[in-house]
Order: C-alpha cells, then sequence, then structure tokens
C-alpha cells in the first residue's frame, strides 16, 4: 500500500465517523436542547465535510489538528446521559481529558465535567419566547436565518413575526427570496414557501407572519396569536428611548436595537456587559459591529496588561447607507461611489466603548475608512499598555483566551500566514485575532482584528436575545480562565 492510499483510508474512516457523529449531535439537539460544540463552533446540522473541516481547523487556535476518532468517544459518551439543555464543547472535553492524570475512563470524565447538566442538576426546558423583526434588511435577513436555524429544538427562541413598509405587488415573494438567496452568504439552509393569502413565510416549518405597517403604533401584535415577545429593530430609525418605546405594543415586552443607543439606553456586548442587563429593562441596544468587535479583545487586554489609551482605525466594507454611484447624500464624503473609493468617514464605536466599559478609564479615539467590499472588515487597535511585555507573551495570551476564557464565543484566533478577508464570511464570532499581524514593542501594542460585520455581529445579538429571554443555556466544562 502507498502513502497515497493510507492516507485515502485514514479520510475514509474519518469520514464515516463523521457520519455516525450527525445523528447523535441531532438527536441530542432536538430531543434535549444540547448544542454540541467544537472549540466554540457548533456542530448542528452540519455537512460531513463541515465536521471534519472543524476538527481540522482545530490546529489554528490549539497548536494540533482535533480528529474525529478522538471526540467521537466523547460524543457517544453524551448520548448516554440524561442532559439538560446545555451547550457542550468536545474540543474542550478532549483537551482537558488528555490534561486530567486520574486515569479516568471517557464515560466518567464527560459524566463529571457535564454534571452542572444532568439529573437533579439540569435545567429544564423553557417554552419558546416569541421574537419579532422590525425590518428586514441584511442585518434582520441574516438574525431570520440565526433565529430559523436555533428553532430545531422547538425550545428557546421563535420567529414569529417581520413588520415592514408594503413594497407592492409580489413585495412577501420578493422579501423571501431575499431571505433564500444572499450574493454574500450563500443558499438558506432549508426550504422556504410563500403563502401570499396569509401573508406567511414559512422556512424549515417556522410560520413567519409579515405585518405591513408604516409605523410602530399601528400594530396590536396580540392579534396575531404573539405574546410577551422580543422585539428586535434592525432600522436604526429610533435610537433613544423615546423612540424605541413606540415598539412596546401589546404583545410586545422587550426591544433590541441592532445599532448603538442614545442617551440611556444601555449599549450591550454580549460576552462583556450582558449581565449588567436589569431583568426590567425594556430597551436596550446591540451597540454596531466594530463596537462588539473591539471591546472584547480591549476588555482582555486591559485585564491582562492594563490600557492607558488607544486608538482604532477600522477598515470597514461599504453598506447600503453610501451610494453605488456618485449621488446626493446628507453625509460628506459618502455621496461618492461606495464600490470606486475608498472613502474616510466617522465611527462611533470609540465613544461607545465607555458604555460597555465603564470601568476602562483609558481615552480611546477611533476613525474608519469604508472600502470597496461587501462584506467583512478589520479593525487595527493600537494600544498603549500599563506594563511592558512581549510580542509572545500577548500572542499566547490571547490564544488563550479565545480557547478558554469566558470571552472564547467572541474572540477568535488565526495563524493562517494568508488569511484575507472573505475567508471570515460567515464568522461567528464577534473579532478574529490575526496572529500573523500582531505588532508589540514594550508597551505598545497593536491588534489587527477581523470581523464579519454582518453575521458575526448578528450572532452577537441573537446571544443578547437569548440571554433577556432567559433561553442562554450554559455550556459545559466549565470556563478554564
Amino acid at each position: 500500500m502507498t502513502v497515497n492510499d493510507d492516507s485515502f483510508t485514514n479520510w475514509k474512516i474519518r469520514e464515516e465517523i463523521a457520519e455516525s457523529m450527525i445523528p447523535l449531535i441531532g438527536k441530542l439537539h432536538r430531543e434535549q436542547d444540547v448544542t454540541v460544540l467544537l472549540h466554540s463552533r457548533s456542530l448542528v446540522n452540519k455537512s460531513v465535510v463541515s465536521i471534519l473541516k472543524t476538527h481540522r481547523f482545530a490546529r489554528q487556535i490549539a497548536g494540533a489538528e482535533l480528529s474525529v476518532t478522538e471526540t467521537m468517544p466523547f460524543l457517544q459518551a453524551l448520548a448516554a446521559l440524561d442532559l439538560g439543555p446545555s451547550q457542550i464543547d468536545l474540543g474542550m472535553l478532549a483537551t482537558l481529558y488528555q490534561a486530567d492524570d486520574r486515569g479516568l475512563s471517557v464515560a466518567e470524565f464527560t459524566a463529571e465535567a457535564v454534571a452542572g447538566a444532568t439529573g437533579a442538576n439540569k435545567i429544564e426546558r423553557r417554552e419558546s419566547r416569541d421574537v419579532v423583526l422590525y425590518g428586514f434588511g441584511r442585518i434582520g435577513r441574516l438574525v431570520a436565518r440565526l433565529l430559523i436555524e436555533k428553532s430545531g429544538s422547538g425550545n428557546g427562541l421563535r420567529l414569529r413575526a417581520i413588520v415592514v413598509r408594503g413594497g407592492g405587488a409580489q413585495d412577501i415573494v420578493k422579501r423571501a427570496s431575499l431571505l433564500r438567496r444572499d450574493s454574500i452568504h450563500g443558499q438558506f439552509q432549508g426550504t422556504i414557501t410563500v403563502d401570499e393569502d396569509n401573508s406567511t413565510i414559512v422556512a424549515n416549518g417556522n410560520e413567519i407572519k409579515v405585518i405591513y405597517a408604516d409605523d410602530p403604533s399601528h400594530v396590536d401584535y396580540t392579534e396575531y396569536g404573539i405574546r410577551d415577545a422580543i422585539l428586535i429593530d434592525n432600522t436604526g430609525k429610533w435610537r433613544d428611548r423615546e423612540g424605541l418605546s413606540k415598539h412596546l405594543r401589546p404583545g410586545i415586552e422587550k426591544v433590541v436595537l441592532t445599532a448603538p443607543g442614545k442617551g440611556d439606553v444601555p449599549n450591550i456586548v454580549h460576552g462583556v456587559n450582558h449581565d449588567t442587563i436589569k431583568p426590567d429593562e425594556q430597551i436596550l441596544s446591540c451597540a454596531s459591529c466594530t463596537t462588539n468587535a473591539i471591546v472584547p479583545p480591549l476588555k482582555a487586554m486591559d485585564d491582562e496588561y492594563g490600557v492607558l489609551r488607544g486608538h482604532v482605525e477600522t477598515v470597514h466594507s461599504f453598506t447600503n447607507d453610501q451610494n453605488l454611484l456618485d449621488n446626493y447624500h446628507k453625509s460628506e464624503r459618502r455621496g461618492r461611489s461606495a464600490a470606486l473609493n475608498m472613502v474616510i468617514t466617522e465611527t462611533g464605536a470609540a465613544s461607545a466603548v465607555a458604555k460597555a466599559l465603564p470601568d476602562l478609564k483609558a481615552k480611546i479615539s477611533g476613525s474608519s475608512i469604508r472600502v470597496p467590499v461587501p462584506d467583512v472588515s478589520i479593525a487595527i487597535l493600537n494600544l498603549q499598555l500599563a506594563r511592558e511585555t512581549t510580542r509572545e507573551q500577548v500572542h499566547d495570551y490571547l490564544r488563550e483566551v479565545s480557547l478558554t476564557s469566558p470571552l472564547k464565543r467572541q474572540i477568535d484566533f488565526i495563524t493562517a500566514p494568508d488569511a484575507v478577508s472573505s475567508d471570515f464570511i460567515g464568522s461567528r464570532h464577534a473579532s478574529i485575532v490575526d496572529a500573523g499581524a500582531l505588532k508589540v514593542d514594550g508597551d505598545n501594542a497593536i491588534l489587527y482584528l477581523w470581523y464579519d460585520n454582518e453575521f458575526g455581529y448578528s450572532c452577537q445579538v441573537v446571544r443578547v436575545v437569548q440571554h433577556v429571554s432567559g433561553v442562554e443555556y450554559p455550556t459545559y466544562p466549565a470556563t478554564a480562565v
């Protein structure tokens, strides 16, 4: 047998194991509301090749490839347990087991590591929480995809309605088509049908009412059977408490804004300050995509080294707010063609840091350049630290943060030497540290942070909604640091 034959045989073996993982992962998700992860990446509804690629990606963050032959025994052990709603990370289980010297079997170690989700300790499965999307643009449609994806267990969040302004003939058909196909993020994973007579889109069995209204005050959501819902406003039309309060109509309990909030509206970055949300808070903001990209690594650096001052320069993909061709625009420069120019503009992300990190004493300034790409941006975070350090120390620290810290769902870490922006389309992290571009000189550190300003941000929005709705389930094994 040749070396090539050995490689192919190994691939077929791993492919067969990945195939056998799919029904176990699916059953845990549907019947027990358990989401199986691999280094914070969900394996639910993934293909064989996707599962294998996710295992291979572990080498980028953990230093070595993780094989399905290593993780399958842990998945089998989980399938044998009486688990409650939770998220369980196979990558962390395998890593911690390798470091454990007590001689436990995989089944014994797994049962101990996820004890908080079993037996008398497990959380009871909760009723679905109704969600309404107000607006159906770039963020709205991606949030819709995520909500539909997460409804597979029958619990958690349930997208009940979309509110839009009337758009003329075949409006609902056109909106469904935009949900079905996306030029950047690809095709919707599932089936979508339209019931024009009842103004309903059915996506993977989820019946979503399309409500036409020009103003929030015109809608009574209880007429559609919607109760105690969380409304996600992704129009950005109202950003202060007075304006957003218009959404607090019959059937709506809370309002979440997908733009920086003004005045006393809390700006929430999941993973950093989501635990400060008061139970009776009805209106909150998820800040901006850039704020979500810089605040988690900024907090991580301040926790370890202290930050005296900083500047963030974002190189940002163009947005629908800009003109495709030169035309009038109320803002400076944004009237020039987004597809042909780099456009200097402002960013509110730096000022929003103070709301998300009130204990940070450092002054953070910021500016932005829009560039001719449709998605994925990079933030260059230039920090003066309170003490000197080395590139190696910062590199290893941020890698560990991405693997084991409470910020591991927000911060990713990549060592690929040829990574470019399109590689991060579809990333579910708020921020990805580019290890190769990291620069450290004494007390100065420059971090290059990629982020999918559409999908990664949408994931952060959904995490906040899960938290305020009480369906954000704990992750096991428990965070190590």
